[in-house]
């Protein structure tokens, strides 16, 4: 099923290296990337929540908005439209970004933070939202290799 969604986001034939930002991205590959990322970030939260009893619905959002918000500060600095599936710049900045930033504005907001929860954030964050990217890249080039 993920080599079937990662195949109709473009030609797979394609040499690996159009991942990168010599290749112009499609609009709908632009957006199926942004989407992944927010709704990585999101289970991200619901996971964090629901690990810790809380509710998970009901405060999801109050949770998600700083690293949501930081994912939007990744994606801009990145220029993330321009490679959205490159592992870099596009890939670690969007991580950095919405670890960074999403921690600064919980502090700022009186959420709060604590040293567990910035490193477990980091690890998770970093195998979501550059963890994606790279099985796209693998399958990609797997599929480069066969065709």
């Amino acid at each position: 099923m993920l080599a079937h969604l990662l195949r109709r986001l473009g030609d797979v034939t394609a040499p690996v290296r159009d991942t990168t930002r010599t290749a112009r991205p499609t609009g709908g590959r632009v957006a199926i990337a942004a989407v992944i990322d927010v709704v990585l970030v999101l289970v991200f939260v619901l996971i964090g929540r629901g690990s810790h009893g809380e509710n998970v619905i009901g405060g999801a959002l109050v949770t998600f908005w700083p690293f949501a918000v930081g994912t939007l500060v990744g994606w801009l600095v990145s220029r993330a439209w321009k490679a959205p599936f490159a592992l870099w710049p596009t890939g670690v900045i969007v991580w950095l970004a919405t670890l960074v930033v999403g921690m600064l504005l919980r502090v700022a907001s009186a959420q709060g933070i604590a040293v567990s929860f910035v490193i477990v954030a980091a690890v998770v964050l970093a195998v979501f939202l550059i963890g994606w990217r790279a099985a796209a890249l693998a399958v990609r080039a797997i599929a480069a290799r066969r065709g």
